[in-house]
């Protein structure tokens, strides 16, 4: 059942996830498509999410934004002051961009980085967590990963640990998604994009994600007619068939990363199984850890397993 709709204001706006925006000149969506995408969105119940390009947006559309509950997502480079100190979410494409930002505990942080980056970068993470209550860290080339780079990936991720673990010592229950969330969930929580989302273009067509659209895939509709959606239940957990039985419940599953990948969306790559069963052990350790501080988190439990692909698992049971 949709929860979300996701509005791409501009076609320059921020990139949130894994897909990459490499479309640089403002094209803003049509006045009139915002106001019917968000009546469409207040009869059908949704919470709405808009993604803004870095320059100030005209007044009369911010009148029209603001005549709705919804969450905002801007880059740390976004140049309206105001919306960048009161966004729900601010979005780090370049670590540069980060030494000197003005942290908030109400604001959640997305760091969109390469592997490279993020190794030579790690540390400057310790600076960071004391400063925020979420952190979301966002792998842009997951298709580069390699078995060369799995156990350099979990000694990046133990060093974290370690970190997150003196967070929690001193009260400070930090949230990063590649390490906390496994611990605190009960079944799967993925992008579920097409399932519990859609995203409005600024052409005024919907699409599964905003990756689908910077990629100049099939769109699923507009606010004219409605959703138009193809084989609605393959983008479903159901019809996930190896995902369904993986208990990597806080892997992305992204289908904008499956199709890019596979050709399916309903099935991921090796890479993208790989990194969230490395990171799945590396929360089962700090589970582990944190679990000795007092009573929080005792009713969890992550098994231990012996593979990080669920697909080499299959072929041992075949």
């Amino acid at each position: 059942m949709l929860k979300y709709l996701i509005v791409q204001l501009d076609d320059a706006s921020v990139s949130f996830c894994h897909y990459k925006n490499d479309r640089t000149k403002p094209c803003l969506i049509d006045l009139d498509v915002l106001r019917k995408a968000l009546f469409w969105s207040m009869k059908e119940n949704l919470i709405v999410q808009f993604l803004y390009p870095d320059y100030q947006l005209p007044t009369d559309y911010k009148n029209v934004i603001a005549g709705i509950d919804h969450v905002d997502i801007v880059s740390s480079t976004c140049e309206d002051e105001n919306l960048l100190r009161t966004a729900d979410v601010v979005v780090f494409d370049k670590w540069a961009t980060i030494q000197d930002f003005p942290f908030s505990q109400n604001q959640a942080y997305v760091i969109r980085t390469s592997f490279a980056d993020l190794f030579s970068n790690g540390a400057f993470l310790n600076t960071i967590l004391p400063k925020v209550s979420r952190l979301n860290i966002v792998l842009t080339d997951i298709q580069s990963f390699n078995s060369e780079m799995e156990e350099r990936y979990a000694q990046f991720l133990d060093n974290l640990n370690e970190k997150i673990y003196q967070e929690y010592k001193s009260n400070h229950g930090v949230q990063v998604n590649i390490l906390t969330d496994r611990m605190m969930l009960d079944s799967m929580n993925n992008c579920n994009a097409g399932v519990e989302s859609v995203t409005l273009a600024p052409n005024g067509k919907f699409y599964i994600c905003p990756g689908f659209y910077t990629d100049s895939l099939a769109d699923i509709g507009d606010v004219g007619t409605g959703l138009d959606m193809k084989n609605p239940q393959l983008y479903e957990i159901d019809n996930a068939p190896i995902c369904r039985i993986c208990d990597a419940w806080h892997c992305k599953r992204c289908i904008w990363l499956n199709k890019k990948t596979t050709l399916e969306v309903n099935t991921p790559s090796r890479e993208q199984c790989v990194i969230s069963h490395i990171e799945r052990n590396a929360s089962r350790k700090l589970l582990s850890k944190i679990r000795k501080i007092g009573s929080f988190l005792q009713d969890k439990e992550i098994p231990e397993v012996n593979y990080l692909d669920p697909f080499d698992k299959l072929n041992v049971i075949l």
